[in-house]
């Protein structure tokens, strides 16, 4: 899943609103030295400027682009744009007393001092601001990690450059291939090639990648079958804009590091959608904290005398696009119970993809109860704050699961995994086709909405309430 970046205006939305929130501070100063301790609110006339101020100022980025460039601008361009963008705002609040005819009502002073703290204020924060922007995105967490296909060296080695070359790019080229020569082995730029025209797939199947960064011009390679089969992959495609296809899906025009690129990806989410679903996250982590203390200090008591030893179960999972982490449980089975999994896979209900059988013999009287009720899962919550997981996903696989993966079974982890997921609230316990799965996962990946998102949470309520399988 792709979140499309802001554009226009609204790029830089996190500039604006700091911007308007020091231009109201300006104000407030401005207005305390010339009038002392009282406030501006009981004055109907400077009430209605601090009012006026903001919406100017959003009109003047509106119609000059004010933030355009404002990552790639030094300090002094920096101190330039801010001064003429506040002698505009000065020009346009001087005409607005003037055409109201309410300029006797204004202390001049106050009008200098607002502007004089704005200008050094604006540029303050927007140098603190950058800081802030480069070290989130230098955070490897936070960055996604870019394949560059391309035909030839002399290719692949000038978009390899070109990409790495911003500062404030949350891309990072983890690796090569070239189409038209055998070069895996090498290293460009600093870059590995990591595969070839007949590894590629198998390298995209077995590692972690965001995105895939197509440069390819004159070559008998086929880039409508590569993007064909990167979409059923989950793989989110940057393609230059020579090759079109009417087959693409959720296309859209963007640039990345003066690149100008067409995007497709099997969904594009919006930047308002991930933050409300983000918070959503955030908001059901701490609940599942405080729920897990709770559970922490009535169950595991019992879970340590049926079975001594951790009381949590820590084990490592594949999540979006690749990524190992550790997911946290509370411990429902016996200590040998990963020894014992290997005897047990001949009763496996699924397909080896997953491991399912009725009656466990693993799992510990007290497991089987906490896992009806989903207690058991309560840990991720640790997860879902970190960022690892999500509430609604899919369900994360393990190393060996993964290790099996066909092409398309890696589509269903183009998103982060979840606590619960449309899988599960489909009759999890009635389902045990692998390629079913992957297709209800697909289903909610290419379907995302805030709404869907929601629906399945609730849903989830009530499967646990039925006590209807495990979550």
């Amino acid at each position: 899943m792709y979140k499309v970046a802001n554009s226009g205006w609204l790029k830089h939305f996190d500039f604006m609103v700091v911007d308007i929130l020091l231009l109201e501070v300006a104000f407030i100063i401005a207005y305390k030295i010339r009038f002392g301790v009282s406030s501006p609110i009981e004055t109907i006339n400077y009430s209605i400027l601090a009012v006026i101020l903001p919406i100017l100022h959003i009109f003047i980025v509106f119609f000059t682009e004010e933030y355009s460039g404002i990552l790639r601008r030094g300090y002094l361009k920096e101190f330039k744009a801010i001064l003429q963008h506040n002698l505009i705002l000065a020009a346009l609040v001087i005409f607005y007393m003037f055409a109201t005819q309410q300029s006797e009502y204004y202390s001049r002073s106050v009008f200098f001092i607002i502007f004089g703290i704005n200008i050094v204020f604006s540029w303050i924060s927007r140098a603190f601001v950058k800081k802030a922007l480069l070290f989130t995105y230098s955070n490897e967490k936070n960055r996604k990690y870019m394949l560059v296909v391309a035909s030839t060296k002399a290719e692949v080695e000038k978009t390899t450059q070109q990409l790495q070359a911003g500062k404030y790019n949350n891309y990072a080229v983890r690796g090569l291939v070239i189409v038209d020569v055998d070069m895996e082995g090498d290293t460009i730029k600093g870059v590995p090639v990591v595969a070839n025209e007949d590894t590629l797939y198998e390298y995209l199947r077995t590692n972690t990648v965001d995105g895939v960064f197509i440069q390819i011009h004159n070559s008998h390679y086929d880039i409508e079958v590569l993007t064909a089969k990167l979409l059923k992959m989950g793989v989110t495609v940057h393609i230059s804009l020579a090759h079109l296809s009417s087959e693409m899906p959720n296309k859209v025009v963007e640039e990345i590091n003066g690149f100008t690129v067409l995007t497709t990806s099997i969904k594009m989410a919006t930047n308002r959608q991930l933050v409300i679903k983000r918070m959503i996250d955030i908001s059901g982590g701490l609940f599942g904290l405080f729920a897990t203390i709770i559970a922490f200090v009535v169950f595991a008591p019992i879970i340590y005398i049926q079975s001594p030893g951790p009381i949590f179960f820590s084990q490592e999972r594949v999540g979006r696009n690749g990524r190992r982490f550790q997911i946290y449980k509370f411990r429902s089975m016996y200590m040998d119970a990963e020894e014992c999994k290997k005897e047990l896979m001949v009763h496996n209900k699924m397909d080896g993809l997953m491991f399912k059988m009725d009656n466990d013999p693993r799992i510990m009287p007290i497991g089987k109860f906490i896992r009806r009720v989903s207690i058991d899962e309560l840990p991720q919550s640790i997860n879902i704050l970190r960022g690892d997981m999500s509430l609604v996903g899919t369900r994360p696989p393990t190393v060996d699961e993964y290790d099996k993966y066909k092409l398309h079974h890696k589509r269903r982890l183009a998103a982060k995994p979840g606590l619960t997921g449309m899988w599960q609230v489909s009759g999890r316990s009635d389902i045990t086709d692998f390629e079913e799965i992957v297709k209800l996962d697909t289903e909610y990946i290419q379907n995302f909405s805030l709404s869907l998102y929601l629906k399945i949470l609730f849903k989830t309520v009530g499967v646990v309430l039925r006590k209807k399988g495990s979550i």
